[in-house]
């Protein structure tokens, strides 16, 4: 059985980031998130109990790393080693748009700084 899902029927998800967030798959193995950053927003620092990878969807933003940032745009993928503090954030004036992929899928919460 295909599982197929309609981007524009996801519902978005509470987060204690208080961004746009649509949680596009959360199976047994694997998370799958998309985020939409509006100008002048960013996520908390944050930990993650597995590795997780950014790709970039749309815009430009940055993104902090342990105690690295670089800016990064549409058509980038940026890997963030579970255990390592890190963010994102929007400092243009346009959407910063990425999926948040994290697998295998947490059995612990995410721990904000």
């Amino acid at each position: 059985m295909i599982n197929a899902i309609d981007y524009n029927k996801a519902q978005e998800a509470e987060t204690p980031h208080g961004v746009s967030v649509k949680k596009l798959l959360d199976s047994e193995h694997a998370q799958v998130i998309e985020i939409n950053l509006k100008p002048g927003e960013g996520l908390k620092k944050h930990i993650t109990p597995v590795d997780v990878f950014f790709y970039i969807l749309e815009g430009t933003g940055f993104v902090e790393i342990g105690d690295e940032r670089a800016e990064v745009s549409r058509d980038m993928l940026v890997e963030s080693p579970k255990g390592i503090p890190h963010r994102l954030a929007n400092e243009s004036d346009a959407d910063f748009r990425f999926l948040v992929v994290k697998t295998p899928k947490p059995t612990t919460a995410t721990r904000l700084l």
